[in-house]
């Protein structure tokens, strides 16, 4: 993982050419936000500061604050930098720039994607994977180990963690976590310990089956019933690529050639997770998208839930709540969309399986969530998870309510950041 900036030193001018940014981040929420993701762009601190090789900030404390620099578009230069801090209700907080060195400390946030070496083992972490066409889902009968490890792309926080299944699937699902560690690296490289057993650190909550999982993605030409999940035979090509690795936030992307209506479309998500936060975020853009299709996200819909939905201030949200983990016990999961561009909510039919379950193109078991989608507008959403055993506050329904109603007013009301 990428080390972590962090200064050392109080703020100081390193040289008479160096100008110190100073800038200004306000909470406009009702709300506390531990753990708040503030990001600045490279040309907005180019036109306020002086931005060099090591860059880090300052609070109004002259509090050193952790700083990760991010190189997104991938041309050897960074152009994001990010920290989390805790901001209380209407809170404004005033912060500097430095140049100062760097030091390390703890990372909070993980992605990574490894494929198998041999019968027993995986390689590396990998920067950038396709997907070998058509690859089809594990068979755990005929073979120990997946080709990836957790079968894809594995993303996590201190909270919470998440997986893709690299295959024609192209399922999302949850790891839940019952202490703040990042263990995505070892979880299901041991083929004596089964993830879908609760272990110290947690396991997989979820029952995908053949629904959407936890924020899978389809889309709807005319209506409900043309629901098409970006999956199956109709994917001609999908492509990882890791951007960020931590140590306060993690971003990847997926890229998928698909087919729409007998159209070529080029589909790109990319997700987003950091330190501190049950959710992880996820923007996605197309090109050659067709006129009337609408993105679905889906939640599974399996055992004991209850479905509700709310629209406050500017977002929408669908949640579903029961016990409805693997572990029999009481897990929540939502999903939050701008309200501008939610369309509706529906659900999709209960399959009935007669023996072992078969993977098919077919969405069962789902909730899907309505979202407008063109190639000049991409849709956002975060998926959010609240597994009782990871937080007393999901051990009841109110209490994942309440959670719920805070992460909608913080969407709907982002920091405001000003430069003075």
């Amino acid at each position: 993982m990428k080390p972590l900036m962090v200064v050392c030193a109080a703020l100081a001018l390193t040289g008479c050419s160096n100008r110190v940014a100073r800038f200004t981040v306000t909470n406009p929420s009702a709300y506390a936000r531990p753990d708040e993701l503030v990001v600045l762009s490279r040309t907005a601190l180019s036109k306020n500061g002086t931005v060099g090789k090591n860059f880090s900030v300052v609070d109004e404390n002259s509090q050193p604050v952790v700083t990760q620099l991010d190189d997104l578009d991938q041309d050897g230069q960074w152009d994001e930098a990010c920290f989390l801090y805790s901001f209380q209700p209407n809170q404004a907080v005033r912060f500097s720039t430095s140049n100062q060195n760097t030091d390390t400390a703890a990372s909070r946030a993980h992605v990574r994607l490894r494929k198998k070496t041999g019968d027993t083992a995986f390689g590396p972490d990998l920067p950038k994977e396709t997907m070998p066409l058509h690859n089809p889902p594990t068979d755990f009968g005929r073979q120990p180990l997946p080709l990836y490890l957790t079968e894809g792309p594995a993303w996590e926080n201190d909270k919470v963690a998440f997986r893709l299944y690299f295959d024609t699937r192209n399922g999302k699902d949850i790891f839940g976590k019952t202490a703040p560690a990042l263990v995505m690296d070892t979880v299901g490289a041991n083929l004596n310990a089964s993830y879908h057993q609760l272990a110290p650190w947690g396991m997989d909550i979820l029952h995908a089956g053949n629904s959407l999982g936890a924020g899978s993605l389809a889309f709807t030409v005319n209506g409900i019933d043309s629901a098409i999940r970006l999956g199956g035979e109709k994917v001609l090509s999908e492509t990882y690529e890791k951007l960020a690795d931590g140590p306060l936030r993690a971003v990847f992307r997926i890229v998928y050639q698909f087919t729409i209506k007998e159209k070529p479309v080029t589909i790109t998500e990319q997700i987003s997770t950091w330190g501190g936060q049950y959710f992880y975020q996820s923007i996605v853009s197309t090109a050659g998208l067709p006129e009337g299709v609408a993105l679905q996200t889906g939640v599974a819909n399996f055992y004991e839930n209850v479905p509700a939905q709310f629209i406050q201030d500017s977002t929408a949200a669908f949640y579903s709540y029961g016990r409805q983990s693997e572990n029999h016990d009481n897990l929540g999961m939502a999903i939050l969309v701008p309200a501008a561009t939610f369309t509706a909510v529906d659900s999709l039919p209960k399959e009935i399986v007669k023996g072992k379950m078969t993977y098919v193109q077919k969405i069962y078991d789902s909730y899907i969530i309505g979202q407008k989608i063109s190639d000049n507008r991409p849709a956002i959403y975060r998926f959010c998870v609240g597994w009782e055993k990871s937080d007393a506050l999901f051990a009841t329904r109110e209490g994942f309510a309440r959670y719920l109603s805070r992460e909608a007013e913080n969407f709907s009301k982002p920091l405001i950041l000003t430069w003075k």
